[in-house]
């Protein structure tokens, strides 16, 4: 009996594998046939889209080059800085090539992308040779028409710094900008573009860079740097391998997106109530070290606001609001008052989902050593109509970095 069924599982098992066999060979020819039929089925003719303005996927490569010096505000980096900076920058840009698109009808033919950043930036064995990972949006400045050369740009980037060598009072007692070996990477550049041919283009700008991590890991006094950078551009469709994937054709697509003037932005007025909330954490600085602090301690802080804004169309909108303010690190000059009330004006500038929000606002009362100035650089993303995400850098004693903050902000009331 047992050599029976031992032959029949063993039967049994044979057919099965010849059906699975046979089914995985069917299968792979269909699934080859399909590809080649789809393949075949993308393959646009060139006669039929050639005269189709602005026909395509328009992406860019750009490699940059930097260099420049650091405007340094600590004590002890003068030596690891004295030779400045160089860094190289890689990124990889999209253009959307609908006219009638919010980013070319409003915004001068806007592009985005996401870029990787490496440098030298001083004393390696103090500082490291950081990296850096960020998303920019690159927005054209001046009238933008299809005949233009040579045009500018203004290029914000937001991203994470890494590879940074910190602060450590018995390895690397000097570094006192830089406390933790990640930090916020921030830049900010006006740029030139030269077409040197259809799909070429040479850069060349002035620019800011900045490193912090907001007073999250102490010492924070950042490092700041400020440059000059040129480059080479690469404009490429890549709705070409639609035309041809023969890389020897003489059917090319146009390689770079035909700008055309930007429409005014209409007028649209509206009003809102804006609610912050958003909380962030910080350790002590050397001052207050002295005072007794312990570096080791982490402190939480809370932001919170009501805010009035009021848009003058969908781009720009100006903004008036009360703060309240807790900060637990007081706890060692002023242990039994954490909290500050201030107040604060703003500019926001909006595109897509994204809100750039500029404050510069004061305090009522006690300032609590943080100075009569402040201000809150940040971006606000747009969930729906009701809820934003909110990450800003909150500043003391004018701008050096006293948190930053992360919340959300709610949006109860619009008219």
């Amino acid at each position: 009996m047992k050599v029976f069924e031992t032959k029949s599982s063993t039967h049994f098992r044979k057919k099965s594998l010849v059906k699975t066999a046979i089914l995985s060979i069917l299968f792979a020819a269909l699934t080859s046939q399909t590809n080649f039929a789809q393949e075949k089925k993308e393959l646009v003719k060139f006669e039929d889209v050639k005269d189709i303005e602005n026909y395509g996927n328009y992406k860019f490569f750009e490699v940059i080059g930097h260099g420049g010096s650091h405007f340094y505000s600590g004590q002890t980096l003068e030596d690891a800085l004295a030779n400045g900076y160089g860094a190289l920058e890689l990124r990889l840009g999209w253009k959307n090539s609908d006219p009638e698109h919010w980013s070319n009808k409003y915004y001068n033919s806007m592009s985005y992308g996401v870029g990787f950043y490496t440098g030298f930036i001083g004393d390696p064995a103090v500082l490291g040779n950081p990296n850096a990972l960020y998303a920019f949006a690159d927005f054209p400045i001046g009238r933008q028409t299809a005949d233009k050369k040579t045009i500018w740009k203004f290029s914000p980037a937001l991203g994470l710094t890494y590879n940074l060598v910190p602060y450590n009072p018995s390895e690397n007692p000097t570094n006192d900008a830089i406390g933790a070996s990640f930090a916020v990477y921030i830049s900010f550049a006006g740029k030139g573009e030269t077409a040197l041919t259809r799909d070429m283009d040479i850069t060349y700008g002035i620019d800011f860079t900045h490193f912090s991590n907001g007073r999250s890991f102490m010492p924070n006094y950042g490092l700041n740097m400020v440059g000059f950078n040129t480059g080479l551009k690469y404009h490429f469709n890549s709705a070409q391998k639609k035309i041809s994937r023969d890389p020897y054709s003489t059917q090319q697509l146009q390689a770079r997106y035909k700008r055309s003037p930007s429409v005014p932005v209409e007028k649209d007025p509206s009003n809102q109530f804006n609610i912050l909330t958003s909380i962030g954490t910080v350790q002590n600085g050397f001052d207050e070290n002295q005072n007794g602090g312990d570096p080791d301690n982490r402190y939480l802080t809370f932001s919170g606001y009501i805010e009035y804004n009021h848009s003058f169309d969908r781009m720009h909108g100006f903004s008036v609001g009360i703060d309240y303010f807790y900060d637990q690190s007081l706890v060692i000059t002023t242990p039994h008052e954490l909290y500050m009330l201030g107040y604060h004006v703003g500019y926001d500038y909006t595109f897509w989902r994204f809100t750039i929000k500029t404050q510069l606002g004061g305090y009522f009362g006690d300032d609590k050593g943080k100075g009569i100035l402040w201000a809150r650089p940040g971006v606000q993303y747009k969930i729906n109509n009701w809820l934003s995400g909110h990450v800003a850098l909150k500043t003391r004693r004018g701008f050096a970095a006293d948190w930053a903050e992360f919340g959300v902000v709610f949006h109860p009331f619009k008219w």
